[in-house]
């Protein structure tokens, strides 16, 4: 288990835990990030992460990206 920022780009990985307050991880979970779901890396920029997550694509944050585990 690691966390999304240290995923390379164009991996597909599957979730298995959402860290962090209650609001974050309603917030994330919001955005599609659920345990059970895949996540693929599409880009990296500055630190800050693009992903694909349920046939869209999201933006996240390096802090943001440390609390989800895949």
């Amino acid at each position: 288990m690691m966390p999304l920022s240290m995923v390379k780009q164009g991996e597909t990985n599957t979730i298995l835990k959402v860290g962090g307050k209650e609001e974050t991880r309603r917030f994330l979970e919001n955005l599609g990030f659920v345990v059970g779901s895949t996540v693929t890396v599409v880009a990296e920029i500055g630190g800050n992460l693009i992903v694909n997550i349920k046939e869209s694509r999201v933006a996240i944050g390096r802090d943001m990206a440390n609390k989800i585990f895949v």
